[in-house]
């Protein structure tokens, strides 16, 4: 399976370069060249874009501009001639960010990570998901694999999510409400506005905070009775 790219630069010799690397991966498809993003629009539509080598700095609408306008976009690579822009790139969950003039090792490993990530994604959507028990997050600029059973809580951090398990915590950029509404509502219970826990690892209820691992998650006392009927509800065993 081939990715099929779409090259949108301003600049002639910068588009020249990006397709002749295209070329050169056997795995990569030219599926077309555009100088700026508004040109780029109806490709999109089309929807068979699966890998934008995307330019910053274009005439009329910058790179990061247009993405931010793509409500389901694909795979993106950032190639500019300025780094001082990576942290936004990245946080719009791009797959890499190549500076200017890019060397073909480096570009390589880009779309590899790309190809990589094509891949995953496809397995993923072929395997049924009520077998499925583990789900991916993009952390330090990687895919990481976590299994549903090594999650004791999730910690909202502004914009951010810190998924805590026994041995590590993970920081990944996704909003609460986005986690929150993709993790199974029988898994896993809002307790807070800023924290979610694993039903199944919880060891005790004391007051108003859970004891899960070393930890203590504060309840909140809008969810308090909510969180208690789910966690305890006619479990609990009561003297005669």
């Amino acid at each position: 399976m081939k990715l099929n790219c779409l090259i949108i630069d301003d600049e002639p010799m910068a588009r020249k370069g990006l397709e002749e690397y295209v070329n050169e991966v056997d795995f990569l498809h030219l599926a077309g060249k555009c100088e700026n993003a508004v040109k780029a629009s109806p490709l999109l539509h089309e929807g068979n874009i699966d890998l934008l080598l995307l330019d910053i700095h274009m005439p009329k609408l910058s790179g990061i501009e247009f993405l931010k306008t793509l409500k389901n976009p694909p795979m993106v690579i950032f190639t500019t001639a300025y780094s001082e822009y990576a942290l936004e790139g990245y946080a719009l969950d791009i797959i890499d960010y190549l500076v200017k003039p890019i060397p073909f090792e480096r570009f390589l490993k880009a779309v590899q990570k790309a190809h990589d990530f094509y891949l995953l994604k496809q397995k993923a959507e072929a395997t049924p998901t009520l077998s499925q028990d583990y789900f991916f997050i993009k952390c330090d600029h990687k895919f990481e694999k976590v299994n549903y059973s090594d999650v004791l809580y999730v910690e909202a951090m502004q914009n951010y999510c810190i998924i805590h398990t026994a041995e590590r915590k993970m920081i990944t950029y996704i909003t609460f409400s986005g986690l929150e509404s993709q993790l199974p509502i029988d898994r896993f219970l809002k307790v807070h506005k800023s924290f979610l826990v694993s039903l199944n690892k919880i060891k005790a209820v004391e007051g108003n905070e859970i004891l899960i691992g070393n930890a203590r998650v504060p309840i909140s006392r809008n969810l308090k009775d909510e969180v208690m009927q789910k966690i305890i509800g006619d479990n609990l065993f009561k003297r005669n």
